[in-house]
């Protein structure tokens, strides 16, 4: 069944003709001026991966530090005591604790983006695993949040970190910004996300890594990228 498209969808999406490659610049442009909801939209990323998610060497997770930003505020927890507690305080973390943050995540208080631990901590961390876990907050070495660097951790968090994770369709979705960023700080939070993608590749992927790459605004329609081109971006990186 044809999904029914709004009037204000049909108009955006007529200059994108559908399947065709575009630059990731073209494409840049193409996605901003789509956006024209009543809101800021975030800018996502779709990469369609040739892994097997099934597998566990084939899993893709990671992370990246935009250069610009996410554009929204995040409000970042630390699992933290001691002199790592006061570390994340000075960072900027939102709240800091132990046994009695634990507690109020327990509780069903879970107002915040980040979750950040020290690795001494993860005994009370543990728990909240059914909590944090669906919501993709549960703190994890792989992805850095859990660390005795909170300093570092919550600046990055701050920052304009992101994480990606394949999803059981064998697609990584995140974001590179607002369609109110400038075209070049779009294109250069595109890079790092790629790059990031890049050297996350599974040991177990022996193929084609990414097969496709799409970029669209929340309720904007999607454009297609020119694969090389977009893979290009990852070695114009920001360090």
């Amino acid at each position: 069944m044809t999904q029914k498209r709004s009037k204000r969808y049909t108009a955006v999406a007529k200059p994108i003709e559908r399947g065709v490659e575009h630059a990731p610049a073209e494409a840049v442009k193409l996605v901003k001026a789509a956006a024209n909801a009543k809101f800021d939209e975030t800018v996502e990323l779709h990469l369609r991966m040739g892994v097997d998610p099934k597998h566990a060497d084939q899993v893709v997770r990671g992370a990246a530090v935009l250069p610009h930003g996410t554009g929204k505020t995040v409000r970042v927890v630390v699992f933290a005591q001691g002199e790592r507690a006061r570390d994340a305080k000075a960072a900027g973390a939102d709240e800091v604790g132990a046994e009695d943050l634990a507690k109020r995540v327990e509780g069903g208080w879970l107002d915040f983006d980040v979750a950040i631990a020290t690795p001494d901590l993860m005994g009370v961390v543990g728990r909240l695993g059914r909590t944090l876990g669906p919501r993709g907050l549960m703190p994890n070495p792989k992805s850095g949040t859990v660390t005795m660097d909170v300093t570092k951790a919550v600046r990055d968090a701050k920052a304009g970190r992101i994480e990606f994770r394949v999803d059981k369709t064998g697609v990584v979705h995140t974001i590179v910004g607002k369609s109110s960023f400038a075209e070049q700080a779009l294109l250069e939070n595109l890079a790092q996300v790629m790059d990031a993608v890049n050297r996350a590749r599974p040991s177990g992927v022996k193929g084609t890594y990414i097969r496709a790459a799409f970029l669209a605004s929340t309720e904007g329609p999607s454009v297609k990228l020119d694969l090389g081109e977009t893979m290009a971006l990852a070695g114009r990186a920001t360090a």
